[in-house]
């Protein structure tokens, strides 16, 4: 029995270790075979595995669909900003600035450690309230926290520069430092899941009612999914922030929810393998249509999408993912080695 069960704990750890294998040979591919412009998406793809997979700690296990995600990423990628820009630059842009921020000059991944240790405390405070409710009611009381969070950083223009755009971040967050970072938050997710705040939180989505009378507080494990979720995608948000060197409160709203769920559901929202290698065929497929939008030249003549097609192309995926494969391309399955014998 003891062999059997460290067999089990082999096979489930077999899973994270594959998927960052996945990841270390993508990013292999497209840096060694590919342009600047192709490593440059290898880096924003990482950050979007960092983002779904810790999105996916709190959706996967709890079940319950949540909107408000990219908030907690904005929170995080103007909390780095806030650390790590010049002192000058924040001077010019962002003049209402506590003291303390103003001359702060930090390292970015010290900055980026405490940027999701904040989203994790707004999470701590908006989830206190949020959870106390559940299904579709807790879903829509996500996307009003999405609400507030754009309107505060869209309107707060001497601490969030409003509307104009934050310039001037390091661009620090290249293929290689998101690689990393997004090993981690499978190995962070993995655990998560495997511990016995995961599986109680898990048997709360199958059966709320079985699990209140067996003595799950459903609503201490959901809040705890929660604050370790948005932990890394403040992160997600630091990296954003370090990759392309500049901020805009809408970068966080809408698109970014839009296509972060988009990924979840064509890889399956029940299984971490789903949330990787959603982002994996997603992230191929939105580059591959951007490209064809500025036009693939077949001889002498030039065919390209029309402006807008990409959102169009990416909702009828998800159409057909939900007719034919509800459970989304993995099945719900996760990507496992079996050690031992049946």
């Amino acid at each position: 029995m003891a062999q059997t069960h460290k067999q089990k704990r082999l096979s489930a750890w077999s899973t994270p270790l594959l998927l960052i294998g996945i990841l270390v040979l993508f990013t292999l591919l497209v840096t060694f075979l590919g342009d600047n412009s192709l490593a440059r998406m290898a880096a924003q793809t990482l950050i979007r595995v960092t983002f779904v997979v810790g999105l996916w700690i709190f959706v996967g296990n709890s079940g319950i669909v949540s909107f408000g995600h990219a908030g907690y990423m904005a929170v995080g990628a103007y909390c780095s900003a806030w650390l790590t820009l010049r002192p000058q630059m924040k001077g010019m842009f962002l003049p209402d600035l506590w003291p303390f921020l103003a001359t702060a000059e930090w390292p970015v991944f010290p900055a980026a450690i405490v940027s999701g240790l904040l989203a994790a405390c707004v999470a701590l405070v908006s989830g206190a309230a949020i959870l106390r409710l559940s299904g579709i009611a807790a879903s829509i009381a996500t996307f009003a926290f999405l609400a507030i969070i754009y309107t505060v950083y869209s309107s707060w223009e001497g601490v969030t520069g409003a509307t104009s755009s934050v310039v001037g971040l390091t661009r620090y967050a290249d293929q290689w430092i998101t690689l990393g970072w997004a090993g981690a938050t499978i190995l962070a997710a993995t655990w998560y899941a495997n511990s016995a705040s995961g599986l109680a939180l898990r048997a709360s989505r199958e059966d709320e009612v079985a699990a209140d009378a067996s003595g799950i507080n459903m609503y201490r494990h959901r809040l705890i999914a929660l604050i370790v979720s948005a932990f890394f995608a403040g992160v997600s948000g630091a990296l954003f922030g370090h990759s392309l060197g500049v901020l805009n409160p809408s970068s966080f709203y809408l698109g970014l929810t839009f296509i972060t769920l988009a990924m979840l559901v064509v890889g399956g929202i029940g299984s971490l393998t789903g949330a990787v290698m959603g982002v994996l065929v997603l992230s191929i497929i939105i580059e591959a249509l951007v490209r064809m939008e500025r036009g693939l030249a077949i001889g002498e003549t030039t065919y390209a999408l029309p402006t807008g097609a990409q959102e169009i192309i990416i909702g009828v995926i998800m159409i057909l993912v939900l007719i034919l494969r509800p459970a989304g391309i993995t099945g719900g399955r996760e990507l496992r080695l079996r050690f031992g014998g049946r």
